[in-house]
């Protein structure tokens, strides 16, 4: 089942592909999708904006709905869209961090050096994603595909 965080309890459609969403956690957040629907054709349809001004919460309170069945946006995608929006780091960030790395849960907390725990926290968007940890997944990575000694060649 999913968390509070990303069942969707109120939406409101304002200025030109805006979305006010309110979620199961009481967190209010504004999210743009102009540039998702512009980069998805399958959503071109909510180009539309009698269409987009429909936007209305899906079954279950885990969508965005224009069209059942047809165009829908999923809660916890809306919700890590408004975060990267606010200048925040989205929990998607880690998930694609950890696949592109092949790493699990453990893995992923031995190379960051915190608990498998805070792992999961981060990558279940149930605590928010300090930068310096996300600084620590990019600094990872690079020195995973450049060798350990990388760092000093940029310094």
């Amino acid at each position: 089942m999913k968390s509070n965080r990303f069942i969707i309890t109120a939406v409101e459609a304002g200025a030109p592909f805006r979305l006010r969403i309110t979620f199961g956690d009481g967190v209010v957040m504004d999210v743009d999708l102009e540039g998702i629907i512009n980069r998805y054709p399958a959503l071109s349809p909510l180009k539309d904006k009698a269409l987009f001004a429909r936007a209305h919460i899906g079954e279950w309170g885990l969508t965005v709905d224009w069209l059942p069945g047809e165009i829908d946006l999923a809660g916890d995608n809306l919700r890590a869209e408004a975060i990267e929006q606010s200048g925040g780091i989205s929990h998607e960030r880690i998930w694609n961090w950890m696949h592109r790395n092949n790493l699990t849960l453990s893995g992923a907390a031995t190379a960051l050096g915190i608990s498998r725990r805070m792992v999961a926290y981060y990558r279940n968007g149930e605590k928010p994603i300090p930068k310096h940890i996300w600084l620590a997944c990019l600094g990872w990575e690079r020195c995973a595909v450049d060798g350990p000694d990388a760092w000093k060649e940029a310094a």
